[in-house]
């Protein structure tokens, strides 16, 4: 994997600055690990490096390992997916919405606004290596099979009469393999038969060196095309024999056996055989151990940034006995902690630096089952994406970033064309679903693929990175172009109401969402609640980045004189926050979609000291929202929540928003999951945004910094009276490490990576703080419980209660 232009910049930020904090926390509370073999999918345990990912059963008489590499899409690029409306119906559509004409509006919008999409594709996993074993017994004894987050190694080890058989398992990102170690503490012991179980059209051969395995992603219910792929599969015995059938490979009586696999598809490159066999002869001449070594420092050097512990910890017992505890009513903050680090191992094993696309759907593991689904396994912009990312900065991982701003940049080229065809505007456009290949035009159905400004939504990610690293380099360079860009769309694309004087976006949609009008169901209408915050937010940003860089005075101006014309955020006779321009009530009060609410979380433009009448609206929407007959509650909705809550400061509630998404949402192995029945799905089926989402939102209860000061402990329940956390980040490039007991702060440190201004809320119910600087008592100006603080690049604030 050839190094992302913006490698350097983020290993200058996080590294060279000082954020990198190196911390250790015991094995035993880093490990997720059970007494016995997966007996499916959703019991395996994932690893992954960002661009390859497995599943490990850990089966013993039969080990199956389900394999995936994140460019294996089916489908091909769609020349005709901008095909539809042109400036001209747009403005027939406008015109009967201004008129008040909403049922025609409607009507005219769903027949030029329908997307047509002839090829869209998705992920699609490429089978399970098969690998059996045979022994001198069938009994079984002492049998573990564990993750090792600290590590990032799966191990399985158990008995057979005298013998004691270990296996070994990581996916290594610095040399690009899976590499997997069979062994036995006496000799001779290893006995096994190696084949691939292919999901896709390919052909599988064995030789002495291993197996090899070719052939084309196609997956016709989703259209036409997909990628060649070619799987090598190598293998290292020390000692035994090998026997070598058409497609099976047997090696017998082995002391040990090592394999190293690389998948790779013409993603990018009609080399990739060449690649995959170059990649492998590299990894074996560097030897198994330094693999591993190599792989080990690799991912510590971001995993061991952050260390947490929430409350006094629970009895370590295997992780389907405390999940199935927690599922029967007990809380386990040691649960907690473990899945807070979960998450952050997830996020670094499905987004690297380098990696051609980001973490879809199901990050980096598909299960084959989401692919199958309407919905596909591909890239959902109207919250999924969005939430597989938000944990990224503040959890202390800004270069798990780096692939989605790869991707970001492919979106602004593909939906430049979609800009000016459907609509007639510059700048870019996605909407409500993406793929590998560029599509950027709306969905099937205009209820839930007119999002209009979720290419938009993803976008906002750009500033945020910047807000928490304050990376100007990587501002001049990646943010503010495609900021830039994607403001410029709007730019052109908002229109004036001639009711109300507003700019507005429109026909849009708020996603999946429709609204009671003249006893009608509709779902267009001009600018709902989530385009004008995302649009504001844009509009904010390069505002912001246009100061900050000294850059584009006429564009800047531009936005500065469009912003004051946006609609505000209003709230409704019903006392919640109006999700349409419109005052009107939603048809389904109990659907999952809270697409009004992105002004509070994540955008940060609602909150106490700034908007409290909207900030008592929110909870109004929300409340009413949980509180429907029917409430169509999903692992990320329930995510979704936890976040919310958190922002509202109410830590009870965010915690059962939590306990909730283990009880209902989540699998043995910790991975959360789309409940059957919703979205035509007929099993539960893996989800990776609530994963991620979770860790954004137990942070949010941790510390919150977006309301202008940093606040800690803002929404901290009950159950994490006591606890600890290092690493965790603030926007302005701090690093912070805090502890506190009784649910009260103790002492943090908050070490500034650049030089910063910022104010700090410190609570007079927790005492009398001390304020010290590098070790130096200061003085800091106040504002009642706020203090003001200046930092220089590597200075260190001590704050104490006494």
């Amino acid at each position: 994997m050839k190094p992302n232009k913006l490698t350097h910049f983020i290993v200058t930020t996080v590294v060279g600055t000082g954020t990198l904090c190196c911390c250790t926390q015991p094995a035993d509370e880093l490990s997720l690990w059970y007494e016995q073999p997966a007996n499916e999918w959703m019991q395996a345990i994932p690893i992954g490096n960002g661009r390859l990912g497995a599943m490990i059963y850990g089966g013993i008489e039969e080990e199956t390992i389900a394999l995936n590499e994140i460019t294996l899409w089916s489908g091909q690029p769609d020349s005709t997916q901008n095909d539809l409306c042109g400036p001209e119906n747009l403005k027939k559509i406008r015109e009967l919405f201004f008129q008040g004409k909403i049922e025609e509006g409607n009507h005219l919008g769903t027949q030029h606004l329908s997307g047509k999409g002839k090829s869209f594709g998705t992920h699609l996993p490429l089978g399970d290596l098969k690998i059996k074993f045979e022994y001198d017994t069938e009994t079984t004894e002492e049998y573990t099979r564990r993750l090792n987050l600290n590590e990032s190694v799966s191990t399985v080890s158990f008995k057979k009469g005298n013998t004691r058989y270990s296996r070994e398992y990581f996916c290594s990102h610095p040399d690009e393999v899976i590499a997997m170690r069979f062994t036995a503490d006496q000799p001779g012991k290893i006995t096994t038969t190696l084949s691939l179980d292919l999901l896709r059209q390919g052909t599988s051969v064995a030789s002495k060196k291993g197996l090899v395995t070719a052939g084309i992603a196609l997956f016709p219910n989703l259209g036409p095309g997909g990628v060649s792929f070619n799987g090598t599969f190598n293998v290292y015995p020390n000692g035994g024999e090998i026997i070598v059938s058409d497609s099976t490979l047997t090696i017998k009586g082995a002391n040990e056996l090592v394999i190293l696999a690389d998948i790779r598809t013409n993603y990018q490159t009609e080399d990739y055989p060449q690649i995959c066999f170059e990649n492998l002869q590299a990894a074996a001449n560097t030897g198994y151990q330094s693999l591993k070594q190599r792989h080990i420092e690799d991912y510590k050097s971001l995993f061991d940034r952050m260390k947490i512990s929430l409350g006094t910890p629970t009895e370590d017992i295997a992780t389907d006995k405390r999940w199935a505890n927690v599922k029967s009513g007990k809380e386990d903050v040691s649960l907690d902690a473990l899945f807070y680090q979960y998450g952050r191992y997830m996020l670094i094993s499905s987004s690297r630096p380098g990696c051609p696309l980001p973490a879809n759907l199901q990050g980096i593991w598909n299960d084959n089952l989401a692919c199958n689904m309407p919905w596909t396994c591909d890239y959902h912009l109207d919250i999924n994406i969005q939430q597989n990312y938000w944990s990224a900065n503040v959890a202390n991982l800004p270069e798990c970033n780096l692939p989605l701003f790869d991707y970001i940049g492919q979106l602004a080229k593909a939906g430049h064309e979609t800009a000016r065809k459907v609509y007639g505007c510059n700048g870019w456009v996605a909407h409500t679903v993406t793929n590998a290949w560029g599509y950027t035009a709306p969905g099937g159905g205009v209820g839930w693929g007119l999002n209009v400004t979720a290419g938009a939504w993803i976008a906002t990610h750009l500033w945020n990175h910047y807000l928490y690293t304050k990376d100007t380099d990587y501002l001049r360079t990646t943010g503010y172009p495609l900021l830039k860009k994607t403001a410029e769309f709007f730019v052109d694309y908002m229109v004036e109401d001639p009711n109300t004087g507003y700019l507005v976006t429109g026909p849009s949609i708020s996603p999946e969402n429709s609204f009671r009008y003249n006893n009608g169901d509709w779902c267009m209408s001009m600018m709902p609640t989530i385009d004008r915050a995302i649009v504001y937010d844009i509009y904010q940003a390069c505002i912001a980045s246009a100061e900050i860089l000294n850059v584009d005075a006429d564009f800047k101006e531009r936005l500065e004189r469009d912003i004051k014309k946006l609609p505000p955020l209003m709230i409704g006779k019903s006392g919640k926050v109006q999700e349409w321009l419109m005052d009107v009530e939603r048809s389904d009060p109990s659907h999952r979609h809270s697409s009004h609410l992105v002004a509070l979380y994540p955008l940060g433009q609602i909150s106490y000291t700034q908007t409290p009448e909207l900030m008592a609206a929110s909870r109004k929407s929300i409340e009413s929202q949980l509180n429907a007959p029917g409430w169509e509650d999903t692992e990320w909705s329930r995510a979704n929540m936890i976040n919310f809550f958190a922002r509202m400061k109410d830590g009870a509630k965010a915690y059962e928003s939590l306990l909730g998404l283990y009880r209902v949402f989540s699998r043995e192995n910790l991975m959360t999951v789309s409940p059957a029945g919703i979205a035509g799905a007929e099993s539960d089926i893996f989800s990776f945004d609530a994963n991620e989402a979770a860790v954004s939102g137990m942070s949010e209860m941790l510390l919150q910094s977006y309301d202008g000061f940093i606040e800690f402990l803002p929404a901290i329940p009950d159950s994490w009276d006591k606890g600890e956390v290092k690493g965790i980040c603030a926007q302005g490039g701090l690093v912070i490490d805090m502890k506190w007991a009784q649910k009260r702060l103790s002492n943090a440190e908050i070490k500034a990576t650049r030089e910063h201004v910022f104010r700090v809320y410190l609570p007079e119910k927790w005492g009398v703080p001390v304020l010290e600087i590098n070790g130096k008592k200061i003085d800091a100006n106040t504002d009642k419980e706020l203090y003001d603080i200046t930092l220089s690049n590597g200075d260190v604030l001590s704050i104490t209660y006494r």
